[in-house]
Formats: C-alpha cells, structure tokens, sequence
C-alpha cells in the first residue's frame, strides 16, 4: 500500500494499515481540517503520513514548535468550527496540560481530538504513565483501539462525537495499537472542513475567574450525557454466559482473545468488552457484574477500571470478588498473550502451559543501544571527553544523544524531560562547585529549551551548553523543525538560525564548530572550559542518516586500519564506534557501515582513509 491510497474515496476498499495510518484514514473520513502535532513515538507515523499527503490534500497540517504549541494551534482551530486532530506521545500530554483542561473547560465546538499515544514498557520514553488517569482528570472522553480497524473507526467516531459534544476527546493509543499492521475497511470520505468562522462569545471563551466557575458544572453535565450514550456505544459490548468475568479495556482485549483460544476457554467466561473507557458506562457494568461470584479485570499500567468498579461493588452492595492488579498482572509494563494466559488459568484454578508460543531464544546477547556509525554526536563526547574528563556533570536531553550516557562517553549524567537539560544543569551548577555541561538536540532547543538559556542568563549561571544541530528532528524520524534546512519537501523558507537566536538571547560566548574536525573541536572545549559563566558550543553536522537520506549526500572515503597497533585499540575502545569489529585478534572497519566521518583517522595515525569501493 502507498500512503496515497488513504486519500481515496473507496468505501469497501480493505487494505493492511499500520495502526497509526488508520488513526490517519479515521481523521480522513471524518472531514478532518486541521491536524497538529509534536513528533514522538510511538505516534511519529501520524503526522509523518499526513505531512507526505499535504501536497495533495487540502487540510491545514503543521509539526509546531512542542506540544503546547500544537494543542494551542488546534484549540484555535476548534474554536474556529473546523474539525481539529492533534497528536503527541504520552509524555508530550503533559507540556500539552495547560491548554487541555482549560480545553476541556470551555469546549471546543468544531470538535477536538487529542491522540495520546502511551508506551507500556518504556520502548521509547522515559516513563509509562497512563494518560487515561489525564483524561479522567480533564474530563476528556476517552476512546481506546484494540485493533487496526477499530483505530480507524474509533478516530472517525472520535471526531464527530467532539463536534457534536463540543468537547475535547482523548484518542489513547498504546505502542502496540500504534504499530501493530491489520486490515481495515475503508468507509466514506468526507470532504474536509478547512474553513470555519470564529463565533464571538468572550463569556465561554475567555476563562475569567468568573467565566470558568460557570463552565465546570456545563463539563460536569455534559460529561454526565456523554455517560449515557457511552452505555449505548457499541464500542462497549459483553458476550457469553458464566459465573466467573471478565472486564477489559484497550490493548487487554486483543491479548484476551488470543489467549482464551490458546487456552481453549472461550465460552468459560463472561467478557465485557470496553473500547470507550470514560466516562465508564455505569449502568451497564452493574448489568454485567450482577451474578458473577468473580470478576478479573484487564488493563495496562494503572488500575484505572478496576478501581471504579470495585467502587460500583462497593456502593450497590454486590458481593463479588474483584480480581486485577497482582503478582501476574502488575502496573508494570506491557501484557501479553502468555502474561494474560496465566491470568486466567489462575483464575480457574488451573496450572499455566509451559512455555508460550512466541517464547524468545534463550541466553541471546544483549545489544545495548548505540549512536549510529558517522553520528557527530560521537565526535562531540569524544572531544567534551578528553578535555572534561570525569570532572563534568553531563546534563542531558530527550533525543538521539542521549545514547552517550554509557561508556565510553558517559555524556549523561540525569535527564528529567524535553528541555530540561540546561535548566536541570544550571540547578546542578548553582549549588556545587562542578563544571556542567548541558547537551540539547536543535528540535529539542526550539522545544523547550530557549526558556531555559534566557533563565540561565538572566540569573547569572555558570554552564556550558552544547547545541547538537543535526539539521532534523533525528530520534523520531527525520521530521522539520524551525531550524532545519531542508525537509522531504525541499528548502525551508522561514528558516530560524539557531546562531543568531542564541545571540538574541542575549549570550555573548559562542562558538560554531563542525564536530568531524577533532581539532577545532578540541580548542572550543578547551577555550570554553577556561571562561565562565553562560557559553554556548553549536556543533552543526547533519544526521548521516537524513543526509544520505534527504539531502542525498554520502560521503566517497572510507577508513581501514593500516596497522595494528595499540592506538587502534584505543581509538576503537574511546569511539565505540559500530563500524569497528575484531576478528582474528584485530581491530577491523566494516567499509558497509563506515559513513567516510574520518573522525577515527584524525585520532589514530594507523587508520587512513580510501576511496570507497564501488561495491
């Protein structure tokens, strides 16, 4: 399938989507007029996939500056009338937080949908938090897929139950429903609503003390009739007959199918279903509970329904047993088939099966994460290394580079979220008499990070901060930001220098290095390591990846060791880099993965580049 393929207008048409690309055909087929975002994963492939068809659609879609910005923008948007989607991965909900509730507060007429894609397991995040308790918090409805089509349906739904609500909903995606591949049925393709007309109505819009005090009862009531319809909604659905139950929700229900065919227990339950997941559908959980003596409930991370059902117990007296969070079934990382086999035998009083289907190898050495042959962020810790030492405390951030905290580098020392790296660095250096070193990607500089220079100078700190401008948002898949030069769809316009905006900070110390010259790399550390105060490194390389890539630039050398020696050795043991291999008792270049930075050469003289083989 080509991404094109989602733009046509082909009810019946089945195709094997990505989860996130049929999150993209749902906001299709609801008209969608606006789509916003802050690139993250697991939801990059959202926006990826609507920035591919932008030439060809008429929706209005940008990637913002971070995710306030987005849900901003896309708040403007629904306020205007046009249908809006804006997506984030779960952490970005929190930068998003501010404008959300008030969001949710005073109501969104063209319809806003809020996709928060959740990562169970950390898979690439520094947290698995459950943005269902946000949602709760908010008052956002909540809708969760379990499956290819049902992302799909459920966006679609999403978006026209937010207009007609006039609330924001919350779309909660987990990594496996964002990645997993399905076949979806295509339905009808609306034509998008990209115009509206912002309807004056200051004492709804504008949340004074006085406004907002009358809004929050009109959330509490409307809350209260989404309620009603969610115990209507097909996305909520029980089935069988028995006195044991079960009750799941999100990715649960998936891992539950699957696992009551393994087992061969299908007809031993009663299973309640729950793909809109708030408001709960009260009435019919009362429904389902009454009769069974046992009730397991199914969820990831926090124990969001089975706590509002052991109130529900509670509160009507019903003698059943309530059975979630536990030894198997924990607040810790993803579910699966065999996790959720095991629940149920215990349930039945049954021994497991032994092994599961898909059991790993066992005893497979483990591959630590690592930054790619060529990157210049290698070349920057390697410099920052032999002139710092172990002397300074490395600040880090969210982005590729943080895959210099193992050795050899050891680059990061603490890390709190987007941006933090220089404000985090600077409380470091405020109160110790340790040299600091604040690393930022230049995504993540426009993200957050600008705030924190301005503080550091207008509060006199001592920092060093390394801007690693890389040219494109590199972690999350090669998105455009303000910064870069050049994007999949040619030169960037409006591009904002990240030179001249740190000087229009107001800082005085700067210095532009390119990493890939060890030399003058080496110099700039050793000037900056003497001064003090607040002085900024910009080391400007592109990505090797986005370079072969996008700019369709590779570079015609390679390296190849020349000799054995123990500078060999060294170099290999202070790069790491993936390029090198041992075999025989000697260090070797894989000329397939060597990217031609000549940083080895530079540093070891038994290492001498040639002219790639054609090969």
């Amino acid at each position: 399938m080509t991404l094109l393929e989602l733009l046509l207008d082909a009810p019946g048409k089945k195709s094997l989507l990505l989860g996130n690309e049929a999150i993209v055909r749902g906001a299709l087929e609801a008209g969608v007029g606006c789509v916003t975002c802050y690139p993250g994963t697991p939801s990059s492939e959202v926006p990826d996939a609507f920035y591919a068809l932008s030439p060809e659609a008429s929706y209005a879609f940008e990637y913002s500056i971070n995710e306030k910005v987005a849900m901003e923008v896309a708040g403007g948007a629904a306020l205007a009338g046009v249908p809006t989607l804006v997506t984030m991965k779960h952490v970005g909900v929190n930068v998003a937080a501010d404008p959300l509730m008030t969001l949710a507060t005073i109501g969104t007429p063209g319809g806003l949908v809020v996709m928060s894609a959740d990562d169970p397991g950390c898979h690439s995040s520094q947290n698995e938090q459950d943005n269902r308790l946000l949602a709760r918090m908010a008052g956002l409805p909540c809708f969760e897929p379990a499956t290819a089509q049902e992302a799909k349906d459920m966006t679609r739904e999403a978006l026209l139950a937010s207009a007609r609500w006039q609330q924001p909903v919350m779309l909660r995606t987990t990594t496996r429903v964002s990645h997993l591949r399905g076949p979806v049925e295509f339905g009808n393709l609306e034509s998008p609503k990209t115009r509206g007309f912002f309807q004056k109505d200051p004492f709804r819009f504008v949340p004074l003390p006085a406004v907002a005090r009358k809004r929050h009862p009109i959330l509490l009531d409307s809350l209260n009739k989404i309620q009603r319809e969610a115990e209507e909604s097909a996305w909520n659905h029980s089935r069988g007959q028995a006195e044991i139950g079960i009750i799941a929700s999100g990715m649960a229900r998936s891992y539950l199918r699957d696992a009551l065919y393994d087992h061969g227990f299908s007809g031993s339950f009663r299973i309640l279903e729950l793909g809109f997941s708030f408001p709960l559908p009260e009435e019919s959980l009362l429904n389902f509970l009454k009769g069974l003596k046992r009730v397991l409930v199914l969820e990831e991370l926090e124990p969001f329904v089975e706590e509002a059902v052991r109130v529900l117990c509670q509160k009507h007296g019903l003698p059943c047993e309530i059975r979630g969070k536990d030894e198997i079934l924990t607040r810790i990382g993803e579910y699966s088939t065999g996790l959720v086999g095991r629940a149920l035998c215990a349930l039945k009083g049954q021994p497991p099966k032994e092994a599961e289907l898909c059991a790993r190898e066992p005893d497979l050495p483990g591959r630590p994460p690592n930054l790619c042959p060529g990157c210049s962020h290698r070349a920057v810790y390697y410099a920052a290394r032999r002139v710092f030492g172990d002397q300074a405390i490395s600040s880090s951030d969210i982005g590729c580079y943080t895959l210099g905290f193992l050795p050899p580098f050891k680059a990061a020392d603490f890390l709190f979220c987007m941006g933090s790296s220089i404000s985090g660095g600077t409380g470091v250096s405020r109160v110790t008499d340790q040299p600091v070193i604040a690393y930022i990607g230049d995504s993540t500089f426009f993200h957050s990070g600008i705030t924190g220079l301005i503080n550091a100078l207008h509060n006199g700190h001592d920092i060093l901060v390394v801007i690693l401008d890389n040219k494109t948002t590199a972690m999350t898949g090669h998105q455009p930001h303000p910064g870069v030069e050049q994007s999949r769809h040619g030169p960037n316009p409006r591009r904002v220098d990240i030179e001249a905006l740190v000087r229009a900070c107001g800082v005085e110390q700067v210095r532009k290095i390119k990493p890939l010259n060890i030399k003058k790399s080496l110099e700039a550390f050793e000037e900056f390591k003497s001064l003090s105060g607040v002085r900024v490194i910009i080391a400007e390389e592109p990505c090797v990846l986005f370079a072969r890539r996008t700019l369709q630039s590779q570079k015609s050398m390679s390296a190849y060791v020349s000799e054995q020696t123990p500078g060999v050795r060294t170099c290999l043991e202070e790069l790491a880099c993936p390029a090198f291999y041992c075999q025989d008792q000697a260090v070797r270049i894989d000329e397939s993965l060597c990217t031609g930075c000549m940083v080895c050469v530079q540093i070891c003289a038994s290492i001498k580049s040639r002219k790639r083989s054609s090969s």
